[in-house]
């Protein structure tokens, strides 16, 4: 029987309902014979596979929304499960491709991504290693509309790419430029390019996307889990209307401009443990509002990463700043587009500077920071050379006594960042890929990518 024949294109509670059918299932059981001669390949396969075999149209790049009688767009996407059961996104959920030469000319309510993406029918699947594609298991399928105070963010984001492309700067766009919405690279490799309207200078294929963070909101939403985890900044639409995430932010930690830890919170009213690990984490909380046993609703789905900063007198940071240890075996495989530094580079951050004063901490300022493409272009040689280290087995560079010397670049090598060792002790390492070649280990102590204090001082803290 011709799948289209069994819903109704044109009457979306038949779509859906038609699509609900594929949860519990797998590829393999809910499609026709046929599937198996599926030549589909690359990351996109399981929704072309899906709208092919199951729904019956062929893939394609059309602007409209796939099921154009509904003004509906389908999309998949893979979860994993942690170990309390519960699932998580696996990776950001990518949209549709941002057309550089027209964005510019269009308003929001008649984009290209509001035309594809006011309403969306999505199925979630588990992405198991090494399962065949046809045999992951939907485990979640609904419609989503976009909540009215989301919505207000994510036009802001939308705004803030398409000034960036009319600002002749495409080739520039970063996902850390924006809170929900994001711009990701789209294509098959570095070279897919396309032409930008105010710039000579081609700009790499990027789409929309709904951040990691987001899409773990949406799942929360669509399984029903408990929502009593998070608090909000932002309380109603006519907020979002008129004020930014960080304008929100910044206007709650002004009054504390100038004052001591132990000032601010005996300004809030709010019992915090001061020796605690999480102390400053929850100092956050509390200026902001949020009950300390809650998350940021706000920073989770934007995928905020908070860093408090402590200056020395002259400003300068006491530590530099430390990022997740990198594993060997990976670094090696990974190309830089694709490569957890940039990902984490490509984020939105909220610096929180305190500074020594007598001996006690002072807020001095917070800013929103998202690194520079210029600058992310310097962190990327740093990354090339520490692969190209760990390719070769040429770690080490030599030994005194008990020290060993690497061959990772350092401070002098890079005004934005450098490498250097983030563990217990030296025993607390990764395997190598490569035999180390002057002392032969075939594992080495844990290292990780860190900014320059001096870089934190001169680029975020002083501009």
């Amino acid at each position: 029987m011709d799948k289209r024949r069994r819903y109704n294109p044109n009457d979306k509670k038949s779509v859906i309902e038609y699509a609900k059918q594929l949860k519990g299932k797998t590829l393999r059981e809910i499609c026709e014979p046929e599937i198996l001669a599926h030549n589909y390949t690359g990351k996109g396969n399981f929704g072309q596979i899906l709208e092919k075999f199951y729904f019956g149209y062929n893939p394609n790049s059309k602007s409209e929304a796939d099921f154009i009688e509904i003004g509906m767009e389908l999309k998949t996407s893979p979860l994993k499960q942690l170990k309390n059961k519960e699932y998580r996104s696996k990776e950001r959920l990518v949209l549709n491709i941002i057309n550089y030469i027209e964005v510019v000319n269009q308003k929001f309510e008649e984009s290209d991504f509001w035309k594809k993406n006011a309403n969306i029918l999505l199925v979630f699947y588990l992405h198991q290693a090494g399962y065949d594609i046809l045999d992951y298991l939907v485990k979640l399928v609904d419609e989503w509309n976009f909540p009215s105070t989301d919505l207000e963010i994510i036009k802001k984001d939308w705004d803030l790419i398409k000034q960036k492309i009319a600002d002749g700067k495409a080739h520039e766009l970063s996902e850390g430029d924006t809170f929900y919405l994001g711009a990701c690279t789209k294509g098959a490799n570095a070279s897919s390019v396309r032409k930008q309207p105010y710039s000579d200078i081609p700009a790499k294929q990027r789409a929309y996307s709904l951040k990691q963070g987001y899409v773990n909101h949406i799942i929360a939403s669509i399984a029903n889990e408990a929502p009593g985890v998070y608090g909000k900044l932002i309380s109603s639409v006519a907020v979002a209307k008129k004020q930014t995430i960080e304008e929100i932010v910044v206007s709650k930690f002004k009054p504390y401009y100038g004052k001591t830890v132990g000032q601010i919170v005996a300004m809030t009213g709010v019992e915090l443990n001061t020796t605690a690990k999480n102390f400053f984490a929850n100092l956050t909380k509390a200026i902001l509002g949020i009950e300390l046993d809650k998350e940021i609703e706000e920073f989770e789905k934007a995928e905020i990463i908070v860093k408090t900063v402590r200056l020395k007198e002259n400003n300068l940071p006491k530590e530099d700043i430390s990022f997740p240890n990198f594993k060997y075996e990976e670094i090696v495989n990974e190309e830089w587009d694709d490569s957890n530094f940039k990902d984490i580079l490509e984020h939105k951050f909220l610096f929180v500077f305190f500074q020594f004063e007598d001996e006690q901490l002072v807020l001095r300022k917070v800013k929103f920071w998202n690194m520079s493409y210029s600058d992310i272009l310097e962190a990327e040689k740093v990354w090339a050379k520490t692969k190209e280290i760990v390719s070769k087995g040429k770690i080490v560079k030599q030994v005194i006594g008990k020290t060993r010397y690497t061959n990772f670049p350092n401070k002098s090598f890079n005004s934005v960042s450098h490498v250097r060792p983030h563990a217990k002790n030296a025993a607390d390492t990764y395997p190598l890929p490569t035999k180390d070649n002057l002392t032969k280990a075939e594992e080495y102590t844990k290292h990780c990518f860190w900014l320059n204090n001096t870089y934190v001082r001169d680029e975020i803290y002083l501009k």
